[in-house]
């Protein structure tokens, strides 16, 4: 059985509030693992970032959102554990 994940394996987004609804594999469906924010068309859209600069990265977007720094800390915190980063 294929494993569902509630959030992206890159960034931590909770899949369901992606306005995509996921990533796109090469063959054009959905990807379960990844949103459409790291992941299209089968590739990593910024393939060369590492697990540090995504922790940056996530922080900014949700400051942008309006999260207190500590909430950005506390949501990326998890991030080196996620697939893309074992």
């Amino acid at each position: 059985m294929e494993k569902t994940y509630k959030s992206c394996q890159s960034c931590g987004m909770p899949l369901k509030k992606d306005e995509a609804g996921g990533g796109s594999n090469l063959d054009g469906t959905k990807s379960i693992m990844y949103c459409s924010h790291c992941f299209q068309d089968g590739e990593f859209t910024n393939p060369d970032i590492d697990v540090n600069q995504m922790k940056t990265l996530v922080k900014g977007k949700l400051k942008e959102m309006g999260f207190p720094g500590f909430m950005g800390g506390f949501f990326t915190m998890n991030i080196p554990k996620l697939e893309r980063w074992k």
